[in-house]
């Protein structure tokens, strides 16, 4: 963590200087904003936390309910996420208070007594060592909690606006062809306090429906859920109980002969969830299953855990579904006959355009990376640093990947339901052989204006251009620290431009660190506002091949020695040299003689390029962001 480059700092360091909107914020809901976020769920919160990192962009997020999240539906935090709370300063902090999951057990019917079960197979949960982040389990109204700090110690000082439910809105972008300063006209109704029933409207440039499966946005801009449902009902039950079942602090899939459970244990040590099958639903029941009774549940469960049992002290939240996959075509506002027409002004996020079953830990997951995958976007469309075609991308980019998550998550949800003897594949194999989705790293974007092509991917063959920024240890040259070079990523919507260092005479990297000092087109002078530091935009790096003793730091050019802050302090953490044990060029097959990573805001690999293509990496830049 760096700080004091604006001073002295003696309090807590996570606390940013107000900015911005930020000084003197109104507590009151104001009339226009730059953006209106509906629903505090995970989503929401992510997209919130990363525009209240832009000082001069008025953002508000509204929530119907009168409070904070008590009691959280989802639990599952895959590696990816923890990646990405990396970046939002809380991943350690959370990891500490979380339930990890490192092993998952298979439980299957005796053969020689199969009214009883026995533990069949054990699989660990990341057996390619995918990420150095863990699998955790808790509870979903921690990470908005931790979300919400990340708002309130920002610049903007954003907090939700608890109390406000959406009606309808109104998006005269669309009705009339011209484009008003706030042109998204949003009619909320208050839902707690004396103003309880009253309506009132904001005006937004740009709204984001976070606002759950039934989502009123979703409705308000003609988009509809489009799918099937399974007709097969799960009971799922958060509990304390006391119990013989020796794997009870273990996740695992249990297949009796009386159905089948998905046991996860919860954070806290007692606590634990399960999904207790309830079989196959009548296509005319008409949602009669879900007034099926906790005890019913507790019995189902004790059924099939036989010849163990379960006794229940404590009910912490429960529920009944039917597994539902439905996906919405679009994810914005704009029409097909629409696309390159016009821009969006009104996006969905999050279960309002993708519903699947709770079982593969999916649904918190993904919808956090659409809001981490917007909310940069509209950040720098607002600030004036790229044009509004940017923001075309969101849909283009998710729609997919939400595709993806259903096709996958109807194949592991019917198996889950499925007895042992009529599964092509066991379960414990399919878990193992398709671990990668689940932990949320096999999305990859195609080539768009922000993905390049991989003509030159050779160049860093570990850092495949599209996939998310895997990160591998280097050592900080300036203290001799090791270090993992992704965890530098902050959500502070920069750009990483990693230069990898070509052989020791380094005449490469010597030549490209000075165009990117003095050259007119490269994007540290081109995209760069005056009058603020040289790496607000873009977090410039580099990683020699040498051990960090064989670097010398007085003779580092100064593209990677930055000066910030009102002091004009010399930034040194901005210089690496591989891990001798852990040699980053092996790892990530980075070529010796150099290249250069370009990864976006939201920590996915935009493009690589060799260091002698310059003209390539200004033209790059030119097609996504504005000269300045």
């Amino acid at each position: 963590m760096q700080f004091h480059h604006h001073g002295y700092v003696s309090t807590d360091p996570r606390t940013q200087d107000a900015a911005g909107v930020g000084i003197d914020r109104p507590d009151e809901l104001p009339d226009t904003v730059d953006v209106l976020i509906v629903g505090t769920g995970p989503a929401g919160m992510i997209t919130a936390a990363q525009l209240s990192q832009f000082p001069g962009i008025t953002t508000r997020i509204v929530e119907r309910r009168g409070e904070r999240l008590a009691i959280g539906q989802a639990d599952g935090i895959q590696a990816r996420s923890v990646e990405t709370f990396q970046a939002f300063g809380f991943a350690e902090r959370i990891i500490a208070e979380a339930y990890r999951i490192t092993e998952m057990a298979f439980w299957k019917p005796d053969a020689t007594n199969p009214a009883n079960i026995i533990r069949t197979a054990r699989a660990i949960d990341d057996p390619t060592g995918i990420s150095e982040f863990p699998h955790l389990i808790v509870n979903q109204a921690r990470v908005l909690d931790y979300f919400a700090e990340v708002m309130a110690n920002s610049p903007t000082r954003m907090v939700p606006d608890f109390g406000y439910e959406f009606v309808s809105l109104t998006n005269t972008t669309r009705e009339t062809n011209s484009v008003g300063d706030y042109p998204v006209a949003v009619t909320l109704v208050h839902t707690t306090g004396p103003k309880k029933g009253q309506e009132r409207i904001v005006h937004a440039k740009y709204v984001v429906g976070a606002d759950g499966a039934r989502s009123g946005v979703r409705d308000s801009i003609g988009c509809t859920l489009a799918g099937d449902q399974a007709f097969h009902a799960w009971g799922v039950m958060d509990v304390l109980a006391v119990t013989d079942f020796p794997d009870i602090r273990t996740k695992c899939a249990i297949q009796g002969a009386n159905g089948s459970i998905l046991h996860i244990p919860r954070e806290g040590g007692y606590l634990f969830r399960m999904y207790v099958d309830l079989g196959e639903v009548a296509p005319d029941d008409n949602g009669a299953v879900r007034t099926t009774t906790i005890d019913e549940i507790i019995l189902k469960a004790n059924e099939i855990l036989h010849p163990y049992t379960l006794d229940v002290k404590n009910v912490a939240w429960h529920s009944v579904y039917e597994v539902a996959h439905r996906l919405t075509d679009r994810f914005d506002d704009v029409l097909p006959e629409e696309i390159g027409i016009r821009s969006p002004r009104v996006f969905i996020m999050g279960d309002a355009c993708h519903t699947h079953s709770a079982k593969a830990g999916q649904g918190m997951n993904v919808s956090m990376q659409d809001g981490f995958n917007l909310g940069w976007k509209l950040g720098y469309v607002l600030d004036g640093r790229s044009p509004e075609t940017l923001l075309s991308t969101y849909s283009a980019e998710r729609q997919v990947i939400a595709k993806n998550l259903i096709d996958f998550d109807k194949e592991w949800s019917s198996l889950m339901a499925a007895k042992p003897e009529d599964l092509k594949v066991p379960l414990e194999d399919f878990y193992t052989q398709t671990a990668e989705f689940p932990a949320g790293f096999m999305t990859q974007y195609p080539p768009s204006m922000l993905i390049g092509e991989a003509t030159h991917q050779a160049l860093a063959t570990g850092f495949p251009i599209g996939k998310r920024f895997k990160s591998a240890p280097v050592v900080r040259v300036a203290d001799a620290n090791p270090v993992e070079l992704g965890h530098h990523h902050r959500a502070d919507g920069r750009w990483r431009l990693y230069a990898f260092a070509d052989a020791a005479n380094s005449s490469a990297l010597t030549a490209w660190a000075e165009w990117m000092r003095t050259a007119d087109d490269s994007p540290l002078l081109a995209h760069t506002p005056a009058g603020t530091d040289i790496d607000s935009v873009f977090d410039v790096k580099v990683i020699y091949q040498e051990a960090h003793t064989e670097v010398n730091l007085g003779q580092v050019d100064p593209a990677f020695l930055p000066k910030t802050g009102p002091f004009g302090l010399i930034d040194y953490e901005k210089v690496y040299a591989a891990d001798p044990t852990h040699d980053i060029f092996e790892q990530r097959g980075i070529n010796r003689s150099g290249a250069v990573v370009i990864v976006r805001p939201d920590q996915y690999v935009a493009h690589v390029l060799p260091l002698t293509a310059t003209a390539d990496l200004a033209a790059y830049f030119r097609q996504m962001l504005l000269v300045r």
